[in-house]
């Protein structure tokens, strides 16, 4: 049975997703930036009863869409928070998508790292880091190459999904970032993690 805080966490995910596509910048952008939030929410759907998460998993995973459904709106180029900031640090690009990149590593980690503490996949723990880093790079390099395949396949029309804003490193750096959230994810959060999933236990 859903708790309170994650009939409100379905809410908000649905309030925002409505949100974004009421005039988005651009609808072909938008479906390609929110179908992962949208897969994501039927997966967790369907297995919620065999298997479901804590409340801090969730919310990471709700983050993570939000900062999506921005994305979907707006564009990673135009967000205008960051266009903002952009004008008030003098920078050269719009840099919403950099978080989204960090978000990237940040999210998955921490969603693979519960799975595999509740699944008790490795005997020895030490190993887990390494694992997790690696599933990341791994999802950060292919959704590099569903953006090429993108930009191959529908030419000009793809630029606002891609947001490169002409940036010969962008590919590079969005890795790099993937790499960083994840690093941040298991350093910083890892023990937050564990006493959500320790309190997780205690309440059944």
């Amino acid at each position: 049975m859903l708790s309170n805080l994650k009939k409100s966490y379905i809410v908000i995910f649905f309030v925002i997703l409505i949100w974004s596509v009421i005039h988005p910048k651009d609808y072909f952008t938008w479906f390609l930036e929110v179908i992962p939030a949208i897969i994501g929410f039927v997966v967790l759907s369907v297995t919620y009863k065999k298997f479901h998460f804590s409340n801090f998993t969730y919310a990471v995973i709700l983050f993570h869409c939000i900062i999506l459904f921005a994305g979907g709106k707006y564009t990673y180029a135009e967000n205008p928070l960051f266009e903002y900031l952009k004008e008030l640090l003098n920078q050269d690009r719009n840099n919403y998508d950099k978080l989204g990149h960090l978000m990237q590593g940040f999210g998955p980690t921490l969603v693979a790292r519960e799975l595999f503490i509740k699944l008790e996949v490795f005997n020895k723990e030490k190993w887990m880091p390494f694992v997790l880093m690696s599933i990341t790079m791994f999802i950060s390099a292919i959704y590099e190459i569903i953006e090429w395949f993108a930009a191959l396949g529908v030419g000009e029309s793809a630029d606002a999904f891609l947001g490169t804003q002409g940036y010969i490193w962008d590919t590079q750096s969005d890795m790099l970032l993937a790499f960083i959230g994840s690093v941040i994810a298991i350093v910083l959060f890892s023990k937050w993690q564990d006493r959500a999933i320790l309190e997780m236990r205690n309440d059944k």
